[in-house]
Formats: C-alpha cells, structure tokens, sequence
C-alpha cells in the first residue's frame, strides 16, 4: 500500500506527462478502480473542498482511495436496486447548484470554468452525485419504516418560537465510529488533535463518515427550532469558533464546529421551517442507518486489493 501511494504521489505531482499507464489498483465485485480513478478522486475531493490542499499529497490520496472504495460499493448495491443509474435532469440542476453555490460560483458557466482548473467537467460532477443521490434513496427505501420522527413535538416547537426572535446556527460536523463506549474519548481526543493540527473541514475529510465529509463537514444554517433538545443542548453553550463536546448517537459519535450564529425576528414560515425541521431530522437518522447498510454490504462483498 505504501508503495502504491507513492507511485499516485508521483502520478499527481508530474501531472504534466499526458499519457499515465492506467493498472488496476482494486477490483471490488464486478468493479474495478485503476490509478486513474483514485487521481480523478483527488482532484474531485479538492475541487469540493479547497482546504485539503493544506494536506500533504499522500495524506489527500489516502483520502481519495478510501473515497472512492465508498462508493465503488455503493454503486454495486446501487446496480442492484435500480435499473438505471440516472437522475432527472431538474434535480441534476438542484443538485449541481447546491455544488457551486457553496463554492460562492453564481451560475454553472462560473462552475464549468472552475472545474477546468481540476481538469473536471460538469459530467464528471453529475456521475458522482447521481451515486450519492441513489444510495440516499436506497437507504430511505430500506429504511423508512424505522425512522421516528415525533412530529407533533417539532411543529409546536416551531409554532412557539413562530413570532419571536428565533436563533440560526451555521455549522460543520463529523461524525466517527468507535466500537465501544470506552473508546469515545480516546477517539474525540485525537478528532481533536487533529483539528488543532490541520483544521477542522480537514478532519472532518480523515475522519468523519458522514456524506458531509466530501465539503469539509459542512451542513449550512440550521434553525434551532429544527435541532432536537440533545443537539441544542450542546451547542447553545458555544462562543463562535469552539466545538461540541462528543455527541452520542445511535450509530457514530458527533462533534459540531459553530461557524456563525445570526437573530431573525421576523414571522416565520411556520411550514416551510417544519418541512425544513423534517427533513433535517430524517436526514440525520438516515445517516446513522446509512452506515449501518453499508457496513452490511462491504462485509458480503468480494474485495481484491
């Protein structure tokens, strides 16, 4: 493995030779990954999320293969649960536009032209969210039947705060494993010392397994009124800056950055901040059973590498 990363170091250090032999690196099922697949990860990985150029190159490779391993397996499971691997094209324009807005690009020529630094096209962008829109759907299908989400609770929550001053939270996560209760500080310390080293969205790009970790571990403004008690809890007590002591959930450990926070004493929308409540809840639970699945599958599937 060591010998391997060096040999894609040096792939992306001489990025100027044109012609790279392709070999294969893994073979996963009926799915391979070559050199080339991990280069072009590297360069995706980089394009969402510019703060892994602080990272040495090895250390963003490591982070490229493990990348795309993920989703080599999901899309095998994916093949097997949806007879084409596609989306339609308005939510491909939703999607791709979640994409450069976080970049701060205002329209998808500003992205087309971005991407051609990283010698990416909007193709290449559509291939990967079209995997992780899927699995996303194949997880709510296996799993909507355990999700519990106690609707009555939130809407008075949001109907309370209705017409007083309501508090925003704009956040970034992780979210880690640990096979033991005993094991939740050792490995909160070392997230830690991580951040303190390299940063927080770099971290969260080497340790966190939610599908946030591809742009640093950001999820963008919250309304407290859409946080559960526990959540809330732990991030009321936050200057700007400081981090979530680790948060226990039902499959990983969370730990929240506070970007910004920001007043709003406007009437809300009572539906539209339910509907945003919701789907903030039921994303978050997915998530936890999103790892639950795919640590099912990859135990069952064939791995050569």
């Amino acid at each position: 493995m060591k010998n391997f990363l060096i040999i894609l170091f040096l792939c992306c250090v001489f990025s100027g030779v044109k012609a790279i032999e392709s070999k294969i690196i893994y073979n996963i099922g009926n799915e391979i990954i070559t050199n080339i697949d991990i280069k072009r990860e590297f360069k995706y990985l980089i394009a969402l999320n510019n703060s892994l150029k602080e990272l040495s190159k090895e250390k963003i490779l490591d982070i490229s293969n493990e990348s795309i391993i993920r989703e080599k397996i999901k899309k095998i499971e994916i093949q097997k649960n949806f007879k084409e691997i596609k989306l339609d094209e308005d939510y491909y324009e939703v999607l791709i536009k979640n994409i450069y807005s976080r970049l701060a690009l205002k329209s998808i020529n500003e992205f087309e032209i971005y991407l051609k630094n990283y010698d990416l096209t909007i193709n290449d962008i559509k291939i990967k969210i079209t995997i992780d829109a899927l699995w996303n759907e194949l997880i709510i299908q296996k799993y909507k039947a355990q999700i519990s989400i106690n609707e009555t609770k939130i809407r008075k929550e949001i109907i309370k705060n209705s017409k007083v001053q309501s508090k925003e939270y704009q956040l970034s996560e992780i979210i880690f494993e640990v096979t033991n209760k005993n094991e939740i500080q050792n490995k909160y310390n070392e997230v830690i010392k991580s951040i303190n080293e390299i940063g927080f969205e770099n971290s969260a790009a080497t340790y966190s397994f939610s599908e946030s970790a591809k742009v640093g571990g950001d999820i963008g403004w919250i309304n407290g009124n859409s946080l559960n008690d526990n959540i809330k809890g732990n991030i009321n007590s936050l200057q700007v800056g400081e981090i979530t002591k680790p948060i226990v959930l039902s499959n990983g450990i969370l730990v929240l950055k506070l970007i910004n926070t920001k007043n709003s004493e406007t009437t809300i929308d009572i539906e539209n901040e339910f509907k945003k409540a919701i789907n903030y809840e039921r994303n978050r639970q997915l998530n936890q059973y999103s790892k639950i699945y795919f640590n099912k599958i990859k135990k069952n599937i064939n791995f050569d590498g």
